[in-house]
């Protein structure tokens, strides 16, 4: 962390921001906020479970020029790892090779992760420094999800800074098709048991 930020929060809040939450009202409640020391700088165990149900998350870097980019990276839930209370990984799959991602951090290596949880409404931003790791085969293999069809191809090591929680204003709730297929199918599996037992009763009626 910089030496001149001596608040957490302060890697997003720029003097910049601050006047203008200044200008618009805001300013009072985030102050109280850092006079407590700003945004968490470790992984907590909530954290750490709402990273664990994960399957889709989104990259941000930037090249030496200051152009942003965002990657998707999904995976089945827990292919965001965190290896300690600062770190997270995840083996970063083949894909279609433009190495966008992988060329920014080799200039830059400034990032920000931002993962969204829409069935619950929950968001959460992690601030950092991220590295390609593409000489560490075991860590790769350690990080691959079981049984999942993809390739490997490197490693993307996540070092965090200091993160927030979003309030769930604004974010649609979505489902897993998953989920939905498995609520379904119980489903169809009650209207089944309920209308065997429709049939019994009226059978018992006759009798």
């Amino acid at each position: 962390m910089s030496e001149l930020r001596k608040i957490s929060s302060d890697v997003a809040f720029t003097p910049s921001v601050k006047a203008i939450q200044s200008r618009k009202g805001s300013r009072p409640a985030y102050a109280r906020m850092e006079s407590n020391g700003g945004w968490a700088t470790t992984i907590t165990a909530d954290l750490a479970d709402f990273i664990a149900g994960q399957t889709s998350v989104f990259l941000a870097t930037a090249n030496t020029a200051g152009q942003p980019y965002i990657q998707h990276r999904g995976g089945p839930a827990g292919f965001l790892r965190v290896l300690d209370d600062q770190t997270l990984a995840f083996a970063d799959f083949r894909g279609n090779r433009q190495f966008i991602t992988s060329g920014n951090l080799a200039e830059n290596p400034k990032a920000h992760l931002f993962l969204i949880d829409y069935e619950n409404r929950q968001r959460v931003k992690l601030w950092g420094t991220a590295r390609v790791i593409e000489d560490d085969p075991s860590l790769l293999e350690r990080l691959m999800p079981p049984n999942y069809k993809a390739n490997g191809e490197q490693v993307i090591l996540f070092h965090v800074d200091t993160w927030d929680a979003n309030c769930p204003q604004h974010i649609p709730q979505r489902f897993e098709a998953s989920e939905v297929a498995r609520a379904l199918e119980e489903r169809d599996q009650r209207i089944v048991e309920l209308e065997a037992e429709i049939t019994r009763l009226k059978r018992v009626q006759r009798t």
